[in-house]
């Protein structure tokens, strides 16, 4: 009943994808992001290119490779959804 209670504030991959970025500190793959949060990875990249309108995540191209980081109004978001999924955890 708890993880509901999660569930019905959030969208839940768009949130875990957040949490798990505000993890490292490092930036992160796509691919990465979508097994962390047990999406397909065309899946994780629509919602990591609505976040990116929002001006929650930006992309680095390093080569071929694009990589994914928050911004500092995403750090904050993330922080705010990590505190209250710790309200019901």
């Amino acid at each position: 009943m708890i993880k509901n209670a999660f569930n019905t504030f959030f969208r839940k991959k768009p949130a875990l994808i957040l949490i798990a970025l505000r993890k490292g500190s490092r930036a992160r793959y796509g691919s990465l992001l979508a097994k962390e949060v047990d999406c397909t990875y065309s899946h994780a990249v629509k919602i990591l290119q609505s976040l990116e309108k929002f001006g929650l995540v930006a992309f680095e191209k390093k080569g071929r490779i694009k990589l994914i980081k928050l911004t500092d109004k995403g750090q904050e978001v993330a922080n705010n959804i990590q505190k209250i999924k710790d309200q019901f955890s």
